[in-house]
């Protein structure tokens, strides 16, 4: 029997924090059913207030977005949530309760399904995608595990439809359509050999956790993700438009040749989230997402297990050793989480195993590297990870494998419109 994640994290995170909630079945169903680690109540100081602005504003100038949203609960020390720049070009102030497409972490959340129905016993980790879904009979070799560690070989959907979706942001995509388009490249390598980010991969695991459990995807994830965890602003809207709250998402657009700088960007915020499916298409704030990375990272649900992320594999030929991907998230260090680009978004969310810091950040133009928006949460993580804690806490032992300075040239590298 695969050990449960949960058993092997509560010693650690003990020593950290006081576990605020107790897991059980019968918890009224307004609140969340796992154990998070007990945040201290109180704000972060003010000079790593300063710091994790700083931060968020360096990334921000850096690809060319107008707004953020950024946070960091530090169980030890305190808590920042912040709203930082305007919505548009002279738009209104950013608030941080305001909503956005998750994007990629959209892809940690279809792999929980999979694990939560491979625990019940519904599906296998094992099975064959042929075994649930029709019509792709040349990947039966492929299985529902491969297709959650992006190691099956698909190649993605986006980049080939991207036009359409600017020109259409609105229309409503049917999984089988995005499937399609991603499977007309054929498989880049043997199942299970290599490590590709795939789009289209979730989406097909998507596709197969609905025949399997005879449920929509917006209810797998509602069940088994949002209300164990107390995600009440989080959805997988099923193709509607984004709703009005939502952050303003934009992209800058091209003027001979070169990134247009001079003209206000792309909105793409209208841009229907059936263009993502389950692979981005999740609606959320960030403190959903605080709360969800905690769960994921600590292994606070009832079918997190080890196995998950034992068999993990170089994101690129240049990672670091201790930059690694497996069980649809990414460990650095003892962070794991998610990050990447959606049109309008770049969208980070990682947690600390044994602490349970959480960081959260998405910037509101997707036109830059996803990698910038992933330096700047491991910036975030890096300063608070040297917060002073509070009185009568007890700060842990700092070991994150980089520090606040060394990450920076993701970000810049990433510049989008460099300062004249």
């Amino acid at each position: 029997m695969l050990r449960t994640r949960r058993s092997r994290r509560l010693t650690a995170l003990a020593a950290a924090a006081v576990l605020a909630l107790t897991l059980t079945a019968c918890a009224p169903e307004d609140e969340p059913a796992v154990a998070l680690p007990q945040q201290v109540d109180a704000a972060l100081p003010e000079a790593t207030q300063t710091e994790l602005r700083a931060a968020v504003e360096h990334a921000m100038a850096a690809t060319a977005s107008s707004g953020a949203i950024a946070a960091v609960w530090a169980p030890w020390a305190g808590t920042w949530v912040a709203g930082l720049g305007t919505t548009a070009v002279d738009g209104a102030e950013v608030t941080p309760d305001m909503t956005f497409k998750a994007g990629s972490v959209t892809r940690a959340m279809t792999c929980d399904v999979l694990y939560a129905l491979a625990a019940d016993g519904t599906v296998a980790l094992g099975d064959p995608v042929t075994e649930w879904v029709s019509g792709v009979p040349d990947l039966g070799a492929v299985t529902l595990e491969q297709l959650c560690d992006g190691t099956s070989g698909l190649a993605g959907y986006g980049g080939r439809i991207f036009g359409r979706w600017i020109a259409n942001p609105e229309r409503v995509w049917s999984p089988r359509e995005l499937l399609a388009y991603g499977m007309s490249a054929g498989l880049a390598f043997e199942p299970g050999s290599a490590y590709l980010d795939s789009d289209t991969g979730y989406v097909l695991l998507g596709l197969a956790l609905e025949r399997a459990s005879g449920k929509r995807a917006a209810e797998l994830f509602q069940e088994y993700v949002f209300e164990p965890v107390g995600m009440a602003a989080s959805s997988l809207p099923a193709g509607s438009p984004a709703d009005a709250s939502t952050l303003p998402g934009h992209r800058s657009g091209d003027a001979n040749g070169a990134v247009d700088c001079a003209t206000p960007p792309l909105d793409l915020t209208g841009l229907s989230a059936s263009a993502g499916f389950t692979a981005d298409g999740v609606l959320t704030n960030v403190t959903d997402l605080g709360r969800y990375v905690q769960s994921l990272a600590t292994g606070a649900r009832s079918y997190d297990v080890d196995a998950r992320f034992e068999e993990p594999r170089a994101p690129g030929a240049e990672a670091p050793s201790w930059f690694t991907v497996d069980g649809g998230t990414y460990q650095a260090g003892s962070l794991v989480g998610q990050y990447g680009s959606f049109p309008g978004y770049l969208t980070a969310a990682f947690a600390d195993r044994q602490t349970g810091m959480a960081v959260v950040v998405v910037l509101n133009n997707s036109r830059g590297s996803a990698d910038a928006v992933r330096a700047t949460a491991w910036q975030l993580a890096a300063i608070a990870s040297k917060a002073p804690a509070a009185a009568g806490q007890a700060a842990p032992e700092a070991g994150l494998p980089w520090t606040a300075e060394s990450v920076l040239p993701d970000i810049d590298n990433a510049t989008v419109c460099p300062a004249s």
